[in-house]
């Protein structure tokens, strides 16, 4: 989640000025480089899970799933390349596979999506979020195809992420903290035509990690005026 900040040291003839604090990195927010984990509560009991394991130097898989049914059958594979964070697709543990994802363009912007220009392809992988943590908020979107490994069926997605700089936030268990939001909306033409299939904001809490606090706004799963749902992170901890 985060764009590059290039610090200068300056030396005065008199006296050295002491180097500006170095800028956070998504690994310090969202705990990916560990063997983190988290549970998160809704409607006072636990509602989900998410595990980090890294795979080797630069790659880390999450998973997320229902604590009572834990581990879940698959996780999203994430490498840094420079100052990217870049999802490559997902792991598909119970058909021992991968489903890739490629995207076939992508866009950054300002916070308001305003100001588009392209992002050149590294690969065909998602440019996901900046590594190292902006002052400013970035908006990223992403069009592309998710081949499932299983059985080579092929879905087509749009991925719309809005970034916010850091602020001070806090949810009921865990007190007041320092979060990253991402507001995100994800579109399929996963098993009905392409249409919008979730939007909902995190936050992710430096030292924290995933999911601190979630409001989940649209899920195509839910019945009509389905009322906002909101989940908090209660429980870390290193596995």
């Amino acid at each position: 989640m985060i764009r590059a900040l290039v610090v200068a040291v300056v030396v005065m003839a008199s006296s050295a000025v002491p180097a500006a604090a170095a800028a956070a990195t998504y690994d310090e927010y969202s705990l990916m480089f560990g063997r983190n984990a988290g549970q998160v509560w809704a409607d006072n009991q636990a509602a989900s899970q998410w595990a980090w394991k890294p795979l080797a130097a630069g790659e880390s898989e999450i998973s997320w799933g229902n604590p009572a049914a834990w581990p879940p059958d698959g996780g999203e594979h994430f490498v840094k390349d420079g100052d990217w964070v870049l999802l490559n697709g997902y792991s598909d543990h119970a058909h021992n596979s991968f489903n890739t994802q490629r995207v076939t363009a992508e866009y950054i912007g300002d916070a308001n999506c305003a100001n588009l220009t392209p992002i050149p392809s590294n690969g065909g992988r998602q440019h996901y979020a900046r590594w190292t943590i902006p002052l400013t908020g970035y908006c990223l979107k992403a069009t592309g195809t998710i081949t499932v490994g299983a059985n080579g069926a092929v879905v087509h997605f749009q991925h719309d992420q809005i970034w916010s700089p850091p602020a001070p936030c806090s949810n009921q268990y865990l007190g007041a903290q320092t979060c990253v939001k991402q507001h995100e909306r994800w579109s399929d033409d996963n098993g009905h035509p392409f249409s919008l299939s979730l939007e909902r904001d995190q936050y992710i809490a430096k030292g924290k990690g995933m999911a601190f606090k979630i409001d989940h706004f649209f899920d195509r799963t839910w019945p009509a005026g389905h009322p906002t749902w909101h989940a908090e992170l209660r429980y870390t901890w290193v596995w």
